[in-house]
C-alpha cells in the first residue's frame, strides 16, 4: 500500500509555493487599495493549493499510463514508479479538485457567479496539461497556462474576491508571481530533456533546447524584480522585494552553469523558497502602503 509519506511527496510539495505565492500578493494589492478580508482570502488560499495538488496528482496519472516517468529523475511519481496504482492517483486527484471547487463555490456565491467560469477553466487546463489525447503540456504550452492560471488568474482573482474590483497593482503583482510560476516549471522541465526527448514530451524546454531554456530561466527570474521596482509607483516600499535577489544567486547560477539531471533538484528547491520570500517581501511592502 501507498504509504502516507509516498502520498505527501507525490503531491510534491516543493511546488506548492506556486500556489501560496499569489494569493499573499493578491492580499498584499488589497492591503494597499483597501481593507483585507481575511475569510475569503483563506478561501482564494484553499482554491489555489487545492488546485496545485490536483494538478500534480492529475500529471502523475497522466504521464504514469503514458508511460513517460518509468526514468523520471527528479522527485517520486506515484504511478510512474509503481508504489500506487493509476485509479487510487486519479481519484486522488478528483479529491483534490473538489475541495478547490468546494471552496470555489464558495467564494462565486460571496462575490459574483461568472467566478465559476474562471475556476472551471482552471480545472480544465490542470487535467489537460498532461491529460487527454492531445494534452497542451506536450506541446510546449506549459508555461503559457502556469503564468496565466498560477499567476494573472490566482493573484488577480484573491484581490477581486476581496476588493470586487480589479486593480494595476494586482495585475503587476500577477506578473510577478506568474514569472516565477513559469521559473519553477522551467528548471523541471530543464532537467527532464533527456526523457522527454525520448518519449514525445514536446515541453517548452526540449523545443527552445538547453542553452535557450537556461536563458528562460534567468529572464523570467529578473522579470519578477522588474516588476516590484516598476511597482514603486505604487510604494517605494516594494524595493524591500529586493532582499530576495540573494535567494535567486544560488539557483540562477546552477542553471546557467549547465548542470543537467539530479543536480538541478536543488535549483527547483531553491526556485521554490524564491517564489515564497519573494512574494512575503512584496505582499508587505504593499501593507505598508
Amino acid at each position: 500500500m501507498t504509504t502516507v509519506g509516498q502520498w505527501i511527496e507525490g503531491a510534491r510539495p516543493r511546488t506548492l509555493p506556486a500556489a501560496v505565492a499569489p494569493v499573499l500578493v493578491g492580499t498584499g494589492a488589497v492591503a494597499a487599495a483597501g481593507d483585507v478580508r481575511i475569510g475569503r482570502a483563506l478561501l482564494a488560499l484553499v482554491v489555489s493549493l487545492a488546485l496545485q495538488v490536483a494538478v500534480n496528482y492529475a500529471n502523475d496519472y497522466s504521464d504514469g499510463i503514458r508511460g513517460t516517468d518509468t526514468q523520471r529523475v527528479g522527485p517520486l511519481r506515484l504511478v510512474g514508479s509503481g508504489v500506487s496504482s493509476p485509479a487510487a492517483v486519479k481519484r486522488a486527484a478528483a479529491a483534490a479538485f473538489a475541495v478547490a471547487a468546494a471552496a470555489g463555490l464558495v467564494l462565486a456565491a460571496l462575490t459574483t457567479w461568472w467566478l465559476l467560469a474562471i475556476g472551471a477553466a482552471a480545472m480544465l487546463a490542470a487535467w489537460f496539461y498532461t491529460g487527454g489525447s492531445r494534452p497542451y503540456g506536450y506541446r510546449a504550452l506549459g508555461e503559457l497556462s502556469v503564468f496565466v492560471f498560477f499567476g494573472l488568474v490566482a493573484t488577480i482573482g484573491t484581490a477581486y474576491v476581496q476588493l470586487e474590483r480589479v486593480t494595476a497593482t494586482a495585475v503587476a503583482g500577477g506578473i510577478g508571481c506568474g514569472a516565477l510560476a513559469c521559473a519553477l516549471l522551467v528548471v523541471n522541465n530543464l532537467r527532464d530533456i533527456p526523457t522527454d526527448s525520448v518519449t514525445g514530451k514536446r515541453t517548452l524546454a526540449v523545443v527552445l533546447g538547453e542553452r535557450r531554456t537556461r536563458a528562460l530561466y534567468v529572464a523570467l527570474v529578473a522579470v519578477a524584480f522588474l516588476v516590484a521596482v516598476a511597482l514603486v509607483a505604487v510604494t517605494p516600499w516594494t524595493l524591500l522585494t529586493l532582499a530576495a535577489v540573494p535567494l535567486a544567486a544560488r539557483p540562477a547560477r546552477t542553471v546557467a552553469a549547465g548542470r543537467r539531471g539530479r543536480d538541478l533538484v536543488p535549483a527547483l528547491r531553491d526556485t521554490g523558497r524564491l517564489q515564497l520570500a519573494y512574494a512575503v517581501l512584496l505582499a508587505v511592502a504593499l501593507v505598508l502602503a
